[in-house]
């Protein structure tokens, strides 16, 4: 740990009102709005008395040198040189600035981790640097399935954002990481908030060969290139998008009967092969369910500057044209980010569903993946007489869209879109025959006797109508479109 355990109880005593409330509740609306957008002159002007709160947000939220004396009155009871000594805070000038990243976090946590590049403009991020909260690992907690499990493993800790999150679901937490330097800003993120994790040093699932867990997570460093390791945050040491191959494939070894693993990546868009077919291959043969959501995609140029550009890499044009060549010599057009999502549902006919996934996403992702697989068990345990004997609804709030064209005798529907306004906005062109279906699912009545009714309405055969509504109620049912009224 960077301090003592009486240091971390005397740090966490100093921090009992900078918490992202108290923060709040400190500079006030406006202010906080602007340190949102990285505009800290409310925020200066409503701390300018430099008391411990005041001085804490000064140094760690606004990024300034304040007085010695300020800053060893806002650490009290946390001696000054224990705070020099563990690097939280560095002489600067004629006084003292952050030295790490100490985040108020959630509703009461903390996290330490290095500074960002941002804090150090021109001056490249160590080999051995440690991310804190940021893009990545905030889109993979909000992705991740909150239901009680018993253990629980974080796959590349880092400074620990995942297992927070874990610690509040999981009887027990175990993180893993390469570097030496993050497991001791993980440990201590730990003793700062009061948890116990099991923290173990090796390349990803390496320290735990042998052992199952209920639930996966990770924030790899799943960056694509040619497998030179210079950023351990970014930088796997393996080619191309090995890496996410490599945990799917780890996953059947790691996974309890029923157990579920969650990790973001990249994968290469190679030419002359579609990137679904690439992932879907990374999962064939494992026995998992497995949901892949694309939430990006970027061409090779605008993503070679933005992970140069996030090492704090000093501009070099050769580096950046090497790694350009190692796209066109793998004949990689671009890289998608996203969300894979695996289960170990012990089924002889796994579901493997790929899908682009890049409209905006209404709340939670992780509630929406939950529900995603919860649907999927439903299917599973319902052949077609079975659906056809269930009573169904609508999703709440679901819309028709229609587009018509004005023509001689008025206007003519082109096109009919059932689209859902909340959660994943899935949007399904149907006919006049499925809206009529699925406009008299109102959970009263079972999918047979609707059926009945517009066969007779259509005139056609029952038996022809079920077996063509069979798969399409089976579709709405996995987009959520449609709900099972039991």
């Amino acid at each position: 740990m960077l301090l003592t355990d009486k240091g971390v109880d005397q740090l966490r005593t100093a921090l009992t009102d900078y918490t992202a409330s108290g923060i709040a509740e400190r500079l006030g609306p406006a202010a906080t709005a602007g340190v949102s957008r990285n505009d800290f002159r409310a925020a200066l002007r409503a701390t300018a008395d430099r008391d411990p709160l005041a001085t804490l947000i000064r140094l760690f939220v606004c990024g300034q040198t304040e007085p010695t004396a300020a800053v060893e009155a806002a650490f009290a009871p946390l001696p000054l040189a224990d705070a020099l000594a563990a690097g939280l805070v560095v002489p600067h000038g004629d006084g003292l600035r952050q030295g790490l990243d100490l985040e108020a976090y959630g509703d009461s946590w903390w996290v330490l981790a290095d500074l960002p590049a941002a804090a150090h403009p021109g001056i490249p991020l160590a080999p051995d640097h440690v991310l804190g909260v940021g893009g990545a690992s905030t889109t993979l907690a909000g992705a991740t399935i909150r239901r009680p499990v018993g253990s629980a493993l974080d796959l590349g800790v880092g400074c620990g954002v995942q297992a927070l999150h874990l610690t509040q679901h999981a009887t027990t937490v175990t993180g893993t990481d390469v570097s030496e330097r993050a497991l001791s800003f993980a440990a201590t993120t730990a003793a700062l908030n009061g948890m116990d994790w099991e923290l173990l040093r090796g390349d990803m699932v390496a320290p735990v060969a042998g052992r199952r867990f209920d639930l996966v997570v990770s924030n790899p460093p799943f960056v694509v290139g040619p497998g030179t390791a210079t950023h351990a945050y970014r930088d796997s040491g393996r080619p191309s998008d090995a890496l996410a191959a490599e945990l799917a494939a780890a996953a059947p070894d790691l996974l309890t009967e029923g157990g579920t693993m969650q990790y973001l990546a990249n994968w290469a868009y190679v030419t002359g092969e579609d990137w679904g077919d690439r992932v879907a291959g990374w999962v064939a043969g494992t026995g998992l369910d497995a949901w892949v959501i694309q939430r990006e995609v970027a061409d090779p140029v605008s993503y070679v500057d933005l992970w140069i550009s996030d090492a704090g890499e000093v501009r070099d044009p050769a580096r950046k044209a090497e790694w350009l060549d190692w796209f066109d010599a793998n004949k990689i057009e671009a890289v998608g980010f996203g969300l894979i999502t695996l289960r170990r549902s012990g089924t002889d006919d796994p579901v493997v569903r790929i899908e682009d996934l890049r409209q905006q996403v209404a709340g939670p992702l992780g509630a929406q993946v939950a529900a995603w697989f919860d649907r999927q068990q439903f299917l599973r345990v319902h052949d077609a007489a079975g659906l056809l004997a269930q009573r169904y609804r609508a999703a709440e709030g679901l819309q028709l869209r229609q587009e018509a064209t004005m023509g001689p005798e008025g206007w003519a529907v082109d096109r009919q879109v059932l689209a859902m306004p909340h959660g994943l906005r899935w949007s399904e062109e149907i006919d006049p025959l499925v809206l009529a279906l699925v406009g008299g699912c109102d959970g009263q009545v079972p999918l047979r006797d609707q059926i009945s009714v517009l066969a007779v309405a259509h005139e056609v055969t029952e038996s022809d109508l079920a077996e063509a509504a069979v798969p399409i109620v089976a579709h709405l049912v996995e987009r959520g479109i449609l709900l099972p009224e039991d």
